[in-house]
């Protein structure tokens, strides 16, 4: 018994402590709500926070008075827009709603720095696994930048609470992770793969196989062809200024396609939406730090960052320097080069 007494001691000593179990971070959570709380669960749509937001509202069923979920952002990506009609889930444009009507706020794949949308809200709780920021606080916080998609947090707070996912909640959850782990192929961690495997049953494939079908719409073919015409390849590195888009999703699909490249080590994808400068990074994230780039480059004007292997920027035209607001592939060339020394 003294032995167990003195490895705790120097445990403890050593700065050490021990990680909280699920269940122990879920009785933290839930300990926020009263019965009478209307809780609005804020998201920057996409398939990661869409799924963690439906389980949010899952684990706090019959905890609550009300959960709504609300998002700044337009769905345009089509992939996305199937996967919030097919699951049919319920969520509602920020714009059109009154904070002050709702007790409880949860900020979840986020962080309250990252749009500018967010800062203004004060959050109870924030779960997240993007890399840590500072300049915030909440009552609760759960960030996890080891994990590859918040969907696996959200799926041991399910299961400490030994609450099945429905089909349409697993399908949601397991479609998160593939996408925010590109199969796999980018940062993930085991709690991600064991999120995996344990949704792989409940998760409905061919509902799966649908969502992710739903990429382009015939017009947005056109992108692909500016990208073609003006991208340029130097040093392994591949550059492409699209131009004015009506949706910034379709950079993120251009510099995807563009990293299949063999021998391209460096993707950067540009253009124009809402008077913002949106760059999208992509490489393999061995030796090099996407996000630590976009945060180098362009952190200073507006906001910025990411993974090792994916990171975006987006800066209001104003703030780019004089010289750089005309902006075309060789001035995307040309601003990131200042900063490639040692990628």
């Amino acid at each position: 018994m003294s032995v167990k007494k003195t490895k705790t001691s120097s445990r403890k000593a050593a700065g050490k402590i021990p990680k909280k179990t699920a269940k122990e971070r879920l009785e933290e959570f839930w300990a926020l709500f009263a019965k009478d709380d209307d809780v609005l669960v804020v998201i920057n749509a996409d398939p990661d926070a869409l799924a963690c937001a439906l389980a949010i509202k899952r684990l706090l069923r019959y905890r609550v008075k009300s959960v709504t979920i609300t998002y700044p952002n337009e769905i345009r990506r089509l992939s996305n827009v199937a996967m919030v009609e097919r699951l049919k889930i319920p969520a509602e444009r920020l714009h059109t709603l009154k904070n002050k009507e709702f007790s409880k706020k949860v900020l979840v794949d986020s962080q309250p720095l990252h749009l500018p949308t967010f800062e203004n809200i004060h959050f109870d709780a924030v779960i997240d696994h993007h890399p840590l920021t500072t300049g915030w606080q909440a009552p609760y916080v759960d960030i996890r930048p080891e994990y590859g998609a918040a969907s696996s947090i959200l799926i041991e707070y399910l299961r400490a609470a030994e609450m099945k996912p429905s089909v349409a909640l697993a399908t949601a959850l397991f479609y998160a992770i593939k996408v925010d782990t590109n199969n796999f192929e980018v940062k993930a961690s085991l709690a991600d793969v064991i999120s995996f495997s344990y949704l792989f049953g409940l998760a409905n494939q061919n509902l799966v196989r649908k969502i992710e079908l739903s990429e382009l719409r015939p017009s947005e073919l056109n992108y692909f062809r500016t990208a073609l015409t003006v991208m340029k390849i130097s040093n392994n590195r591949l550059y492409a200024h699209v131009g004015r888009v009506r949706n910034p999703d379709i950079l993120v699909i251009i510099a995807d396609f563009f990293n299949q490249v063999n021998q391209v080590s460096w993707v950067f994808v540009s253009g124009i939406h809402c008077e913002k400068l949106v760059v999208i990074f992509r490489c393999d994230g061995y030796k090099k730090n996407a996000g630590s780039l976009a945060q180098k480059i362009y952190g200073q004007a507006g906001s910025a960052g990411g993974h090792r292997q994916a990171a975006r920027a987006e800066v209001p035209l104003k703030n780019l320097a004089k010289q750089d607001q005309e902006f075309d592939t060789k001035t995307l060339m040309r601003i990131t080069k200042r900063h490639l020394e040692g990628q």
